[in-house]
């Protein structure tokens, strides 16, 4: 299973520590190659005809192809189960043999996965000096052996084959950990501890199979592939349960962590940030307190000892006033240790999957999630939430202007022309960064501040947006009631409520609204001025939109098989029109429920008019050629401009209730009804008037000549199974006009 995030393939840059060390490396197997070296061609003859030297060979390079892989890795770098034979081969033949069957090995399994040529040459050479040092240590005590002078150890030799085999992976633990330090860019020691008990178990039972190995190889070559079978069921084992691992912390399309491992990573490295944000707290604070001591030790100031010196119950600077001005000395002083999250969405990528097909789009994806761990840094983590959705984690960010170079690189990468199935077309992607623990202290806040500003920078088209919390509307008490919110959709707290609109000509049914509530288990029936401002700048409105699309199409289905036809209206936002989704969502709902376009109508508000990225954004225009209506709601209250309002595709204006409500006591507030019901006439669009509470008010603009009303005078807000009563009888009788 290869790791899209791993970059070790990537040549280490000349003159850099990492390059540094691989050169040490190399030049320290010269060295061992010196030291242990004296193969004669007679003695290299006798071990080639032994069938034995073959068998061990081909083992070796088996064994280095399958790796015992390591629980969380999502590479075959774990321990090898090569390692049994070739510690075998060097306690049998010696060092020269040991370290060039060894070396076949790496470099036959690095061709064949396609590694780079200085990683083949690490890996040869970390194994080489592994071999190296536990052959000294056999020296020391007199064990060397040679091709024509084998060494079968017996039982007052294993003390030498332990602690041989210790160096061994002493030696090779700390050769790999040392260059996957350095080009992590991590300490030494959190390399070392990643894996160490596992490493430690799994290298302990095959460094031990070693032994009964060369047993068995002195005894007859009949008896070395029994002991093949041991690892054939560890392998097989550690394998399957590698799998279900994988497959429960990565995405199946691109091989990319998902968001439970995004998950466990952000903490770590947010547990890690904290530790060593208290570690510089701490120095700088012993830094000061020498300081304060020093400057009191100078001649003509008075010394003044510390609380400790003092005495049990003295207040010196150790007192309550000195942990109040460390206190304030430390919320001075700016954070050195940033973790950043960002969250990625493509844009326009629905285009592909219309025009190319979904198949297409799968390998778009994947083309994404290569050049985006190829863009990050060493260590980084990118992964993948869902749909067009990325993200990625820096465990450690120096401020917001490091930040913004690693998304502007992000947004470069991406924005190199692609070419599939003939047609070359360019990518754009928008990036909402948010820093621990300038923004947020922990995973589900980061994650939700890093969505509020890919949101702005998707408005704004500006590309990269860092959060600021003058453009976050959330406080404490929101932010809980959107854990509850995303906790109602899961529970199916959130349900539809339905009013009708009724022409005002003849009192025939136009359509009804479906609106939503929330039934809170301790607040009762919501609405959604209680609960959608916290949702709407937030990844959660996608799923409460798509929940209340679903819902809708629904129920009009439920209708329309008791022939009664009526459409079904649902809220958007500007947020919903920049989700390429919804689209599609819409399209096979209908599909799925055999109803036509004109069944849904989707309403939006004017103020979206204001907004250019929304009223320009692709799912308006594949919303009208799919065939859905669309109703401006909130008429009045925008700045609406005349040429964008006759090119959206728009049927009916509604307009808005705050002018409605006064119509009969405000000539102004009528003035403007009246003016817009002409508008709405001209433009051959139907009006309809909310907030209709009383007849004399449906009678005045009946006169005006509107269209249709909406209002607790018609009807108010009703569950599913009001509605349908209330649709069965309505439709049933003969239609009058409205009073």
């Amino acid at each position: 299973m290869k790791d899209p995030n791993n970059t070790r393939n990537t040549a280490p840059r000349r003159g850099s520590p990492l390059w540094i060390y691989f050169v040490v490396v190399l030049l320290g197997v010269g060295v061992c190659a010196t030291a242990f070296s004296g193969v004669t061609g007679p003695e290299l003859d006798a071990l080639v005809r032994s069938p034995v030297f073959w068998i061990l060979g081909c083992f070796i390079i088996f064994g280095e192809l399958r790796p015992i892989i390591t629980p969380g890795s999502t590479e075959n770098n774990g321990a090898t189960m090569s390692t049994t034979f070739s510690f075998a081969a060097l306690l049998y033949a010696g060092l020269p043999i040991a370290a060039g069957l060894q070396a076949v090995a790496v470099i036959t399994c690095g061709v064949f996965r396609g590694r780079s040529p200085h990683r083949i040459a690490f890996n040869a050479a970390q194994y080489t000096l592994s071999l190296g040092a536990a052959q000294l240590v056999l020296a020391l005590f007199g064990d060397l052996a040679t091709p024509t002078d084998r060494w079968v150890p017996d039982g007052a030799d294993l003390p030498a084959v332990a602690l041989a085999g210790t160096v061994y992976f002493l030696c090779n633990d700390t050769l790999v950990g040392s260059a996957v330090a350095l080009h992590e860019r991590v300490s030494l020691v959190k390399a070392l501890r990643w894996d160490l008990g596992y490493q430690v178990l799994v290298h302990l039972a095959l460094l031990g199979l070693a032994p009964l190995m060369v047993i068995a190889m002195d005894r007859s070559a009949v008896f070395v592939p029994l002991i093949v079978l041991p690892f054939i069921a560890v392998y097989l084992n550690a394998s399957v349960s590698v799998r279900r691992e994988h497959q429960a912390l990565h995405d199946g399309l691109t091989g990319l962590p998902n968001r439970k491992l995004l998950i466990t990573r952000t903490e770590e490295a947010l547990a890690e940030a904290r530790t060593a944000e208290k570690r510089e707290v701490e120095k700088r604070d012993i830094e000061r307190r020498d300081a304060e001591r020093r400057g009191a030790d100078r001649p003509g100031r008075r010394w003044r000892p510390w609380a400790g010196e003092r005495g049990a119950g003295t207040r010196g600077p150790r007192g309550p006033r000195a942990g109040l001005a460390a206190r304030r000395r430390r919320a001075a002083d700016p954070p050195t240790h940033r973790a950043g999250l960002f969250l990625l969405d493509l844009d326009r990528f629905k285009e592909v999957n219309d025009t190319l097909g979904h198949p297409t789009g799968d390998r778009l994806l994947q083309l994404v999630a290569h050049r985006l761990t190829h863009s990050v840094r060493p260590g980084d983590l990118v992964a993948r939430l869902g749909g067009d959705e990325f993200a990625v984690l820096l465990p450690s960010v120096r401020d917001e202007a490091a930040a913004r170079e690693v998304a502007a690189r992000l947004r470069a990468a991406l924005s190199e022309p692609v070419r599939l199935d003939g047609m070359s077309f360019d990518l754009e992607a928008s990036v909402g960064i948010a820093l621990f623990p300038d923004h947020a202290p922990d995973f589900e806040l980061l994650l939700q501040r890093a969505d509020v500003a890919m949101y702005h920078a998707k408005e704004t088209r500006s590309g990269v947006e860092i959060y600021t919390s003058g453009k976050d509307r959330n406080s404490p008490a929101r932010l809980s009631m959107l854990g509850d919110l995303r906790r109602a959709l899961d529970r199916s707290e959130l349900e539809l409520f339905y009013q009708p609109k009724v022409s005002l000509r003849d009192g025939q049914l136009v359509g009804m609204e479906a609106l939503l509530r929330w039934r809170h288990p301790v607040d009762g029936v919501l609405e959604p001025a209680a609960f959608l401002s916290v949702a709407e700048q937030t990844y959660l409105m996608r799923s409460i939109t798509h929940h209340v699309v679903d819902a809708a199409l629904t129920q009009a289905a439920a209708w329309w098989r008791e022939d009664l036809t009526v459409q079904v209206a649902v809220n958007a936002s500007g947020r919903d029109l920049l989700d390429t989704g919804l689209t599609e969502t819409i399209e096979e709902g209908l599909l799925a429920r055999g109803l036509p376009a004109a069944a849904l109508q989707l309403e939006i508000t004017e103020r979206i008019l204001m907004n250019e990225p929304a009223y320009a954004s692709d799912t308006v225009g594949a919303l009208a050629e799919l065939g859905i209506p669309l109703s401006l709601d909130d008429f009045g209250t925008g700045y609406s401009s005349l040429v964008r309002l006759n090119r959206l595709p728009v049927e009916e204006i509604k307009i808005d209730s705050s002018f409605v409500g006064r119509l009969a006591d405000s000539p102004e507030d009528a003035v403007i009804v009246r003016s817009i019901v002409d508008l709405v006439r001209t433009l051959g669009l139907r009006s309809v008037a909310e907030g209709v509470e009383d007849p004399d008010t449906a009678r005045l603009l009946r006169e005006m000549g509107c269209d249709a009303a909406q209002g607790w005078h018609f009807g108010r807000p009703m569950d599913a199974e009001t509605a349908t009563d209330w649709l069965r009888r309505h439709m049933q009788r003969a239609p009058e006009p409205a009073a």
